[in-house]
């Protein structure tokens, strides 16, 4: 079998689990050597535990493959640089960053405090960056990078309510892949983003079950370890030409969407009165835009 990452080094932030897992072990049957960062918290991020980490560690060493354990918590930049450096102490560089770690804090939004929409943002998007940042100077030096970083669809459409912070980190992180891919790209660096559907913990969790049981028994049928293919690949010197895009991903499905375009436009030299835009609003623009959550009957 061609081994496509020989001698690259690949951080794997949330590789406990889940997809993160999946992606851990997919880089090393690659011929890759991989960091394995999971501070091993529940889905609401809350706890700590080695295991999640040491046991994907020693899984990969079963199967002759090298990997070390990080638990640092990504939600913080001094835990995100401890991360790049266990990589630099343990295989003296680095190559690959994918960004996979989050938690849930759902809540409606008329309910939710400022904890828990810090806590999901510090994770999801500032977790993002922590990592980005601390791995940036050395892809710079060495004009070589890949990082993959993880959005979802839950920012685009209501798959499920009361994630308005979820949703909201998710799609910063979408803006966050297309700024550092233009930013790094010159340096040979790459940066993108997937939207993957797959069963984890924060899909099939209870907080999930009870309010989308539609949702659940869809996601009970996809294997998280469907979406480290595509990782793979964005990860590989394959995709050179691919730069701050962003895949829909799940099994047997990949879907590239389109950059943000204008869908329609009212142009007049001069600009619009009042007057002017609530008549033509409607006539051109908004007249057949359906409400996907329109007001219920009490």
């Amino acid at each position: 079998m061609t081994r496509r990452l020989n001698g690259r080094v690949a951080i794997v932030t949330g590789a406990g689990r889940g997809i993160g897992r999946g992606e851990a072990l997919a880089l090393v049957s690659e011929g890759a050597k991989v960091v394995v960062n999971d501070p091993g918290g529940e889905v609401d991020g809350s706890g700590a535990s080695k295991s999640p980490a040491d046991n994907v560690v020693a899984e990969i060493r079963e199967c002759g493959g090298q990997a070390v354990a990080n638990y640092d918590s990504v939600a913080t930049m001094p835990g995100a640089e401890s991360v790049v450096r266990t990589a630099m102490d343990a295989f003296g560089r680095l190559d690959i960053l994918v960004n996979n770690a989050g938690i849930l804090r759902d809540r409606m939004v008329f309910n939710m405090s400022e904890e828990e929409w810090d806590s999901v943002l510090k994770v999801h998007l500032y977790g993002h960056f922590y990592t980005i940042r601390a791995a940036s100077p050395l892809f710079r030096e060495q004009r070589y990078g890949r990082i993959v970083n993880t959005s979802s669809v839950a920012g685009l459409y209501a798959t499920t309510y009361g994630q308005t912070n979820y949703g909201t980190a998710k799609e910063g992180i979408v803006g966050l892949t297309r700024k550092v891919a233009r930013d790094m790209g010159r340096y040979g660096v790459t940066c993108n983003c997937i939207r993957p559907s797959a069963g984890t913990r924060l899909t099939l969790s209870d907080e999930m079950r009870k309010a989308r049981s539609d949702v659940v028994a869809k996601f009970e049928n996809m294997k998280p370890e469907d979406i480290a293919p595509l990782v793979l690949w964005l990860a590989s010197d394959d995709a050179a030409n691919v730069n701050g895009r962003t895949f829909y991903v799940e099994a047997g499905q990949i879907g590239l969407y389109s950059e943000p375009s204008l869908e329609k436009q009212l142009v007049k030299a001069g600009g619009w009165t009042v007057d002017e835009l609530f008549m033509f609003m409607p006539l051109t623009m908004t007249g057949e835009l359906v409400n996907p959550d329109a007001p219920q009957p009490e």
